[in-house]
């Protein structure tokens, strides 16, 4: 094992950076995680304990072996998804199986260091499964809510029609009031006060009122008090090549759900940058451990993330902390914590659901090009009538497909005027004003746009930047936002950017994702590369 890829001793020394705020963040991290692993366990057809247990044995693994100092772990709506038909077939040890396996793909890429190839991930596909994940997590909970046995089969679409069919034909309001209940709680309370753990406070609320009222509804049940001892014994060796194919889904999904989130840890955070490949080796051993303790395959969950980072954690101690937290919960409030009923728990994740689609975001790819567009709506369709990974090939050939057709088209054969002088000294003397001007030639799509991410956010000892953008040939929805991303992250450091040239063909993507609106408000956006370096000597002036 490369020992790159294991912790050193920078990891261990941050704990002692700022131990108070790591605590802290850790808590509130664990409050907020504590209905969602509920919630998630019962999902995934092996019950609420192996959410809790997946939360703390994968969170405490990962924080230590990750590649994010800020990330979070744990049972993910994505990756229920995916399970809920490993659950049914095979029941625990196909779901021990394959997190077995899943956890060595995930080692052996981190081995081989493709963590890198995971940024090309175009963003219509990432935002696609993510709508199309946010429906199936919807319409898995449409049994629960309406307080009905789930009816068997995969299709989630299907299984909620029958379960609203079998709610018509005798329905009782109980469960679909507590379910309501909770989900508008956690709406609104998230815009009131965005601060408060709402899924606590509202699965609290509806806990007290159905035993207050005597509800005839279904509850957790018994939780056990101690973490179960790993074993093997539910392992089926003879099932290991038919589960094969689930392994690899839940591997790439796995990294593809963690690497994101690192990326939105490190957006969030000033100075922070994760290593991937430590990060798929982290995700890797947490997913061969877990399911040893009866619990199921984990991934970096993005919304515990980002309540981390808000919450003020600086090392990798708020993460560990969560996991420790949630099992002095769990060890010291069993049976609390199993009376909570179901269908409040299918409320929390209902209104998770929802919060997970960044609805700005959707309609801004739907208006920047067509081919995002139908990128975008196709991925999400494939999820939800097929499975996930499905959706996410189709999504990557599809949108390959189109990227190389848009190339194609903008091919083209012009004359040019020769120019033998050299630019060298008008070069230094810009840059001896602290300005750098770069030129973006050809395409800006998703296979090449976070190569130009690294190189510009190198950028040092710099106070504008010009980017001259008449030479691109075609941009995508994906360039464009690592465009904004780039111009954000040098903005978040005092660097200046402006912008000169924008084809009239390019302007409407760049205004769907908000980057030129924004800058031609700051009066940031020229005609010619001439007029921005004059204004960025006014700038300089100034």
């Amino acid at each position: 094992m490369p020992r790159s890829l294991l912790p050193g001793r920078a990891e261990f020394r941050s704990f002692a950076l700022s131990p108070r705020h790591d605590l802290l963040a850790g808590v509130t991290v664990a409050i907020v995680a504590l209905p969602l692993a509920l919630g998630f366990g019962i999902a995934s057809g092996l019950g609420a304990a192996a959410g809790l247990v997946t939360a703390i044995v994968a969170g405490a693994i990962a924080a230590v072996f990750g590649g994010s100092s800020l990330q979070v772990s744990g049972p993910t709506g994505a990756m229920t998804v995916v399970l809920v038909p490993i659950v049914a077939a095979h029941g625990p040890g196909g779901v021990l199986a394959v997190g077995l396996m899943a956890g060595a793909l995930l080692i052996g890429l981190a081995v081989v260091r493709a963590g890198r190839y995971m940024r090309y991930v175009p963003a219509p596909v990432v935002e696609g499964f993510t709508l199309g994940i946010a429906g199936v997590i919807a319409l898995q909970q449409v049994p629960a809510a309406l307080g009905v046995p789930t009816p068997h089969g995969d299709q989630v679409a299907v299984s909620a029609a029958k379960a609203v069919a079998e709610f018509a034909a005798n329905p009782t309001w109980q469960a679909i009031t507590l379910a309501l209940g909770v989900a508008s709680m956690m709406m609104l309370g998230a815009r009131w006060r965005p601060a408060i753990p709402f899924s606590l406070v509202a699965v609290a609320v509806a806990t007290v009122t159905a035993w207050a009222l005597d509800l005839p509804v279904a509850r957790i049940g018994a939780l056990p008090s101690t973490l179960p001892t790993p074993s093997l014994a539910f392992l089926d060796l003879t099932a290991l090549t038919t589960l094969l194919p689930s392994a690899v889904a839940v591997a790439a999904l796995a990294a593809l759900e963690s690497l994101l989130s690192a990326t939105v840890a490190d957006a969030m955070s000033v100075g922070e940058r994760h290593d991937p490949d430590k990060e798929l080796f982290g995700q890797g051993l947490a997913n061969l451990v877990t399911p040893l303790f009866g619990g199921v395959p984990a991934t970096a969950a993005i919304a515990r993330t980002a309540v981390n980072v808000r919450a003020g954690a600086r090392s990798r101690l708020a993460a560990l902390s969560h996991a420790l937290v949630l099992a002095v919960i769990v060890f010291t409030a069993a049976p609390l914590v199993g009376a909570i009923p179901v269908a409040a728990l299918a409320g929390v994740l209902l209104a998770t659901a929802v919060r997970m689609v960044e609805v700005g975001s959707v309609l801004a790819l739907l208006r920047s090009t067509r081919s995002d567009a139908l990128v975008l709506v196709l991925t999400a369709a494939t999820t939800l009538a097929l499975d996930l990974v499905t959706a996410v090939i189709v999504g990557l050939v599809v949108a390959g497909g189109l990227a190389l057709r848009a190339i194609a088209k903008t091919a083209r054969m012009e004359e040019v005027v020769l120019d033998h002088s050299h630019h060298d000294e008008e070069e230094r003397a810009l840059l001896a004003e602290h300005i750098v001007a770069y030129r973006l030639d050809g395409p800006l799509f998703f296979a090449a746009a976070h190569r130009f991410l690294l190189e510009l956010t190198e950028i040092t000892d710099v106070k504008v930047v010009v980017l001259r953008l008449s030479r691109l040939t075609t941009v995508d929805a994906t360039g464009a936002l690592v465009l904004r991303d780039v111009v954000e992250r040098l903005e978040h450091r005092g660097t200046a950017v402006l912008v000169s040239g924008i084809e009239p063909g390019h302007e409407r993507v760049l205004d769907a994702l908000g980057l030129s609106i924004r800058l031609r408000a700051l009066g940031r956006v020229f005609a010619s590369t001439p007029e921005a370096i004059e204004h960025a000597r006014t700038l300089l002036r100034e």
